[in-house]
């Protein structure tokens, strides 16, 4: 396996990074726009780029959490261990998050006619929450980047 590790921790750095770069790019400036947005145009935009992510996100977290896991039970000591875990929990972390908090709000305006939106959107719109729920999954999903870019420092 040790003749592995350096694949898999690079495999893994690539994931965790892209997963990292597109949930730091929605905070920075995603969500920014949708919320300078008029409803009617969030809804188009949000259904735009929510057909985009769909796949990628889940695909590329969910391979960081169990690449996380199988480098820890064959990291070389305590140290990268510790710190492929961090990368797994907060790897899981992120997809916990999404599953039950952003992926809801989000299948919600999924389904609305931007054209023809509920009488109670004002009291309605999902966008703050769901920008304080992305919030807090992007620094779950830098964290996951940090620890195993910080592996690279510790091993020889």
């Amino acid at each position: 396996m040790s003749d592995l590790l350096p694949i898999l921790l690079s495999v893994t750095l690539l994931m965790s990074g892209v997963a990292a770069g597109v949930l730091l790019w929605s905070v920075i400036g995603g969500v920014p726009l949708l919320l300078s947005l008029p409803a009617e145009r969030y809804v188009e935009t949000h259904q735009f780029w929510g057909s985009r992510f769909d796949g990628l996100q889940p695909l590329l977290v969910t391979a960081t959490l169990v690449a996380d896991v199988v480098l820890a039970v064959a990291a070389p000591n305590a140290l990268t261990k510790s710190l492929f875990v961090v990368g797994a929990a907060t790897a899981l972390g992120v997809i916990v998050i999404s599953k039950f908090r952003n992926v809801p709000l989000k299948r919600r305006v999924m389904r609305l006619d931007p054209h023809n939106l509920p009488p109670d959107w004002e009291q309605t719109d999902p966008r703050r929450e769901w920008a304080a729920w992305n919030l807090g999954r992007t620094v779950c999903g830098l964290v996951a980047f940090a620890a195993n870019v910080a592996v690279v420092a510790l091993l020889p």
